[in-house]
């Protein structure tokens, strides 16, 4: 039992330092990457169709890589995949040099595509691989901590950014070529990951599979009530880039103000996940009912349209995220065998990308024409009926009550 600890505490430390060197890389770029494409004479609607299909992208083919996951027994393949894909972030600074092959906007776009496959390709795997190795020690923990690791890359990343485009007077070439050194970090650091615990993964993996032979590759359907309530939540929660809009367009805060509730968002993030990782751990499913109460939140402050009431949506979305990115994947481990946990991992994220997608265009249309009573009852009406589905979820004998 002590050797599984052991080896659970250092697949969290690698799995995390991995995932925070990537974040410092991808969660770097996503604050300039708009103005980066504008810059390079893209439109709105450009920069808009271009981030929409990444996002989808980066959502949904997850079902997929996590199927093939599971099918080909190939986890280290795609979390090699999905990381080495992060190259094109460095690479987006000589976009401008390659506009002899096409536009440099088309250049640039096509490598941010690139780098949300790259995410769909590693999340399902690697949190497979990360539940395996710490399922002794608890699923809430584990990735709780992990979650932890992989916002400090959130906040470190786009502060790296910000510094290198303030003295070198928004030099795109250099903020994002300086992402070369992170990069190099992150793949050694994968290596020795795979190296230490390529061998354990696959011994806990085998003696999973023979504790669980008779259901093996098979989903319960508690666990699509499960994902199909994690939908409805964030089908209902106003996302952090429309409380960002309406900072801007309601509260009219300048965009360094802008930039600060964004880090507020990753860095609540940040230390909510593993106190919720290590309260889910005791309590179980019913620490779930309080992110999908705590989403009503930010569509009521936000929408107040004042400066306290934008800083205090930030906030509450962070708590919210927080608990997302930890207890909400502890959930899925705890509700699937391992045959099938790259495939319940890949349902679980597109149905999650898919809500925000529903949410962004209904709160879109909500904000563009005033309709701010109707978006609170909107929220209501989807949180309530996301919390029944959960608990009837949970009735099921074999989800984690604890």
């Amino acid at each position: 039992m002590e050797n599984r600890d052991r080896l659970a505490y250092l697949a969290i430390l690698l799995f995390g330092l991995v995932s925070l060197f990537g974040d410092i890389i991808y969660e770097g770029a996503r604050g300039i990457i708009s103005p980066y494409l504008e810059f390079l004479g893209a439109t709105a609607i450009i920069v808009g169709i271009v981030g929409g299909v990444g996002d989808f992208i980066g959502y949904a083919l997850r079902l997929v890589s996590g199927y093939l996951a599971d099918v080909k027994k190939t986890y280290w393949l795609f979390v090699f995949l999905g990381y080495g894909l992060l190259i094109t972030v460095p690479l987006l600074a000589f976009a401008p040099h390659l506009s002899f092959l096409a536009p440099a906007w088309v250049i640039a776009s096509i490598l941010v595509i690139l780098e949300r496959l790259g995410k769909a390709l590693r999340s399902p795997a690697r949190d497979t691989l990360l539940s395996v190795t710490t399922k002794d020690i608890g699923a809430g923990k584990a990735f709780g901590l992990h979650e932890f690791m992989d916002q400090l890359g959130a906040i470190i990343g786009p502060s790296i950014m910000a510094i290198i485009l303030y003295l070198t007077n928004n030099e795109y070439f250099y903020a994002f070529s300086i992402m070369f050194i992170p990069y190099v970090i992150l793949v050694v650091i994968l290596f020795l990951a795979y190296s230490r615990l390529k061998e354990a993964t696959e011994e806990v993996m085998k003696e999973t599979r023979q504790q669980t032979q008779e259901r093996r590759a098979r989903l319960p359907r508690r666990f699509y009530m499960y994902a199909f309530a994690v939908f409805l939540n964030t089908s209902g929660l106003l996302s952090a880039l429309l409380i960002l809009y309406v900072a801007s367009y309601l509260a009219h805060l300048p965009a360094w103000e802008v930039s600060v509730l964004f880090i507020i968002i990753q860095g609540v993030d940040a230390l909510v996940a593993p106190l919720a990782g290590f309260i889910y751990d005791r309590v179980g499913i019913s620490l779930l009912t309080v992110p999908f109460v705590l989403s009503i939140l930010p569509t009521f402050f936000a929408l107040q349209g004042s400066r306290q009431m934008v800083y205090l949506a930030a906030l509450s979305f962070g708590i919210i995220l927080g608990m997302q990115e930890s207890v909400y994947r502890a959930a899925v481990s705890d509700i699937t065998t391992v045959e099938a946990r790259g495939t319940a991992y890949g349902f679980f994220s597109t149905l999650y990308g898919a809500g925000f997608l529903v949410s962004g265009a209904i709160f879109g249309l909500f904000i563009e024409y005033n309709l701010y009573i109707m978006a609170v009852i909107y929220t209501l009406l989807v949180q309530f009926l996301g919390i029944a589905l959960l608990l009837l979820s949970a009735k099921t004998k074999n989800f984690t009550t604890k």
